[in-house]
Formats: structure tokens, sequence, C-alpha cells
């Protein structure tokens, strides 16, 4: 029998043949000790590891993929990168998945349901080991093409009750429902929401906002200021401005994200607008340097780690074909309260 190293310069590729054969073990066994399957002895794990290490060995994903039937890649769609939450839910998916040997596979859709379904029909076509997706607002091709396909599928941020669907987040508009109903124990009585990109989970906080207001017989919709465009700081400077000048008796502003936020604080420094003595403002997401603003930002603290962690765990349970104790899991999230307010 020729030995590894010729082998491998004979076909110019180290094989799973090769690990077991420098190991000692059968290449089944080579191969569930590098998976990170249980029933592996610790001893075998490390001698195959080390003989991995020595030769340079690179699993093959396209032989895997053909000896299981299923890959060991998991696409997450996510709306978009430029925003810090889904970069700190995607960190901790992958964080939680590369141990059990699966690869996450970044797809980001832009908020559009037709740019999603394209990526999904791409990703399932190549049988995906399972799926993390953001929300529930997708197009009917896109959810039959995932019932369809019999791959374990999660969703992220957002929470139903319906029967059969896996779900991690937390309820938006509940949360849009306690940022308002603190400006109102502030005393505050003109409560204005200010909003751009108008994805699902932004109108999701609106109706909190407005379910909260109408409680208190308070709700003017001309207090709402909803732009399509991207949220940014710049942006929510611009809106400041604009719902100052059209309302110049409104009293506080629920901002949907805490960048537009964080502009509104920079434009009411420019213009000489005290906050919160004149209008107080809050944010949502609790994002980079709200606790670093002048004055520092009221918002909504969200749990985006922990909802990435716990989504890559219950779809591993799936993976493995077992039942998660619970199909939707509520991380929930914290009104964290500081100057601006």
């Amino acid at each position: 029998m020729s030995r590894p190293e010729s082998r491998r310069r004979s076909s110019g590729r180290v094989t799973l043949s090769h690990v077991a054969e420098t190991a000692g073990v059968s290449p089944i066994t080579a191969s569930r000790a590098l998976r990170g399957e249980r029933g592996v002895a610790d001893e075998l794990v490390q001698r195959v590891k080390a003989a991995a290490t020595q030769l340079g060995y690179v699993p093959d994903p396209a032989a895997r993929a053909l000896a299981s039937q299923r890959s060991v890649q998991v696409p997450v769609l996510v709306p978009l990168l430029s925003n810090a939450l889904f970069v700190d839910v995607l960190d901790a998916v992958h964080r939680t998945l590369f141990p059990h040997g699966y690869q996450a596979l970044i797809g980001v859709t832009h908020y559009d349901p037709d740019e999603e379904e394209q990526l999904l029909r791409t990703y399932l076509a190549h049988r995906p080991a399972g799926l993390l997706v953001t929300g529930f607002d997708r197009t009917e091709s896109a959810r039959q093409m995932i019932a369809a396909s019999g791959v374990p599928c999660v969703h992220l941020m957002e929470m139903t009750t319906a029967p059969g669907v896996y779900c991690v987040g937390f309820s938006q508009q509940d949360a849009g429902h306690r940022i308002t109903a603190h400006l109102l124990e502030r005393g505050r009585r003109r409560v204005a929401f200010v909003a751009a990109q108008l994805d699902p989970r932004t109108m999701q906080r609106a109706e909190g906002y407005r379910r909260c207001l109408k409680e208190a017989g308070l709700h003017d919709p001309h207090l709402e200021l909803l732009s399509a465009q991207p949220s940014s700081i710049r942006l929510g400077a611009e809106l400041f401005e604009q719902m100052l000048r059209t309302q110049p008796d409104v009293d506080a502003i629920f901002f949907c994200n805490d960048d537009l936020a964080q502009g509104g604080l920079l434009a009411a420094q420019r213009l000489g607008i005290a906050v919160p003595g004149q209008v107080a403002v809050a944010g949502f997401n609790d994002l980079a340097g709200s606790d670093q603003m002048l004055p520092t930002l009221t918002t909504v603290r969200t749990p985006r780690s922990s909802i990435g962690e716990a989504s890559a765990r219950m779809l591993l349970a799936l993976m493995r074909g077992e039942a998660p104790a619970h199909n939707s899991v509520n991380l929930g999230f914290e009104l964290t309260v500081r100057e601006s307010t």
C-alpha cells in the first residue's frame, strides 16, 4: 500500500483516507472524529486531529454533501449588513454553529422579498443543512419553497404562535408600546413617531406606539413622520428638523432606530433645542454610541446576540432530528432610560 505522502503528491490533494491511515483509524472513525460526533474516544479524536494538522487536510464540502445527501452549510438571510443589529446576530450564529462543523452563509435581502426569494431558490438547490431567515415577510413562493424543501428553518427577530413554525425573537409591538408609555410617564403629551426603512419590524413598533397613545386618548396621526429611505444618522437629523418645523409643539420623539435618534440629538445641539427640556428623544436597539451621546440616549435594548445564539441552538436541535422544547422563544427586551428623556 502506498504511503499517504506519495498518494498526496500524485493526486495533489490530501483526502480523509490519508488522515485516517496516518491516524491508524478507519475513514468512518476519522470522519466522525473531525465532525465532533459523540461516541468517539477523546484519544482517537486527538489522534485524528493531529494527523489532519500534520497533513494540512482541508475537508471537501462537495464530498461531504455527496456522502450525507446534505451539506454542512447554513444560509442566514438578513436584510442588511450596514446595520450593527444584524452584524451582532450573525456573529452569534457563527460562534454557535462553527464548533459543530456547520458553516454560516450570509445572504443579504435588502428588505426585498423578491431578492430573498431568488436567494432561497439558489441556496435550497444545494440542499443546505438548515436555514435561518429574518422575520415572516416573504413571498408565497418563498414560503412554499421552504416548506417543500424539508430543510429545518428558524425565523429570527419576530414571534408567532403558528404551529410547526420555529422562531426566536421578541414582540416588536410590545417594545414600541413600552418606550411610548415611558414618554407618557415622563409627562409628555405630544409624542411623535419618526421612522425610516419601514420594514415589517419598524411598522410593528409603530403599531405599539399607536396602541399606547390610543389607550391614553392622545394619538394624533399628524405626529407620525415615515420615510422609506434607509435609516441613518444623516436622515435622523433631517427628520428631526422636519418634525420640529411642522409640529413645533411636539414634546417627545420616538425614533424607530438609534441611528435616527443619534442624528436627532446632533440636530438638536446644532439648532440650540434643549433635550429633554424642550423635547425628549428616544431610540430603539441600543446601538453603539448611544450611551456616549450628549445627552445619553434613552432606548430599547434588544437581545441581538442572544437571538443569534438561541436560534442557532434551536436549529442545531432540528438538524439532529430533535424537537426543541419550545417552537417559539421570546427573549424580551429592556427599556434603557438615560438622559435624553
